[in-house]
């Protein structure tokens, strides 16, 4: 028989401060569990190898004295790599377990990552630059189908949890490789860190059972992806070119805007503090109600107003303003997107994973290229128009996802609520 709130309520409400207290720490224990501290840890050691492989590349084009050709060369393997990577995923997640990938594609990842670093030739860190991209997003992919299989509908807070990790890395990792530069150990020591880390995960975890993928995967005749899982997917490829457009061409528009190279460059730090604030911000909105759908439509919101105050303010101050705020909206549409794309999957989750890195792999690539080669036509300022029209289409792609997933019974628009 079921109990009347009426009798509940008073137990609840009557229940002593130490007693709410210790019932909130279990909470969160059995929230983050080992499974996933690995995963936020793993993935942390993969965003470090990204958001330093720019600032590395500056470094090791200074020592080695290539091309700007070959300049774009490396990012390209890096992101032949990831795309790879969204082609095979699911292959490998069919015939490994999670534990055999996680750990077989942090020991690619760290091969990838000496052969780049250690390496004082062209070639070999070029090849080193296509295995990390590509072992490096595969271990990416792993960490995020753990914490799918782990937490399910609850998936949102988990990837938002995993990524203020990687935003902190992406304001660590330039700082870190700045500041060795000066030493003996030069720049190629801090690409070590993360190899220290994942060694320190693997003697931890190595015997720690992982989630497994879901029992019923679908038959070969219905693993076809729904229209809306795609929609979705696309969501989070077109988030990821917004994010890198400005990664790689923020520092230029603040020189037009007025600042010295070295000014703009170190400026560009405000749009990783606002990922940084956003992602942590998030963290704590989407724990205390069902927020996913309302909040990644915030963030479209706020990338969208500080975009055109980056853009078109034309003062220093108030560009900066606006790439804070850009930083600040642009944190939660990777991992958020990302929840709505799996969770419209129709349990075909490693499929709709590894395709969202396929398309990002591509995107990553072509977006920041055409802005490039607008801005040699027509200018810089004019090039930037592709920023609103990836924004645009992020909206797009999401009113139209979230109308054939209801339709369809595929897409939560409320997924469930977590406490802390």
């Amino acid at each position: 028989m079921p109990t009347r709130p009426s009798q509940a309520e008073p137990t609840r409400l009557g229940s002593p401060p130490s007693r709410q207290k210790h019932a909130a720490d279990d909470s969160r224990e059995a929230f983050r569990d080992a499974p996933t501290l690995l995963s936020y840890t793993a993935l942390a050691g993969y965003a470090f190898w990204l958001y330093a492989f720019g600032p590395a590349l500056a470094l090791l084009q200074a020592e080695l004295h290539f091309s700007y050709t070959l300049l774009g060369i490396y990012s390209a393997l890096w992101a032949a790599g990831a795309a790879l990577a969204g082609v095979t995923f699911t292959a490998f997640a069919r015939r490994l377990q999670r534990a055999t990938l996680l750990w077989c594609s942090a020991a690619g990842a760290t091969t990838g990552a000496g052969l780049f670093s250690a390496a004082h030739s062209v070639e070999l860190t070029m090849l080193g630059a296509a295995a990390l991209g590509f072992a490096g997003t595969t271990l990416l992919t792993c960490t995020q189908a753990i914490l799918s299989d782990r937490h399910g509908e609850c998936r949102g807070r988990a990837l938002i949890e995993a990524n203020v990790g990687a935003a902190g890395c992406a304001v660590l990792a330039p700082l870190l490789l700045g500041l060795l530069q000066g030493t003996p150990a030069s720049w190629r020591a801090a690409m070590g860190l993360p190899v220290l880390v994942l060694a320190g995960l693997y003697l931890r975890y190595r015997h720690q059972p992982l989630p497994t993928a879901p029992a019923a995967r679908p038959t070969a005749g219905s693993a076809r992806l729904p229209l809306a899982c795609w929609l979705l997917a696309a969501l989070v490829a077109a988030g990821i070119a917004v994010e890198f457009c400005l990664v790689y061409f923020g520092a230029e528009l603040l020189t037009a805007a007025g600042l010295r190279t070295a000014q703009a460059a170190t400026a560009m730090s405000g749009f990783y503090l606002g990922i940084l604030g956003g992602r942590i911000g998030g963290a704590w909105l989407i724990r205390r109600a069902e927020r996913t759908v309302p909040l990644l439509c915030a963030s479209l919101a706020v990338t969208a107003v500080g975009f055109l105050l980056f853009w078109l303010a034309g003062m220093p101050i108030l560009a900066i303003a606006g790439l804070f705020l850009c930083g600040l909206g642009v944190a939660n549409l990777y991992p958020l997107s990302l929840a709505l794309t799996l969770a419209a999957a129709s349990g075909n989750d490693d499929t709709a994973n590894a395709r969202t890195q396929l398309l990002g792999g591509v995107l990553v690539v072509a977006a920041p290229y055409l802005l490039g080669s607008l801005a040699d036509h027509l200018g810089l300022h004019a090039a930037f128009t592709t920023e609103p029209v990836l924004i645009g289409t992020c909206a797009l792609l999401l009113l139209a996802g979230l109308r054939l997933g209801r339709r369809a019974g595929r897409t939560p628009s409320r997924p469930r609520a977590t406490s802390d």
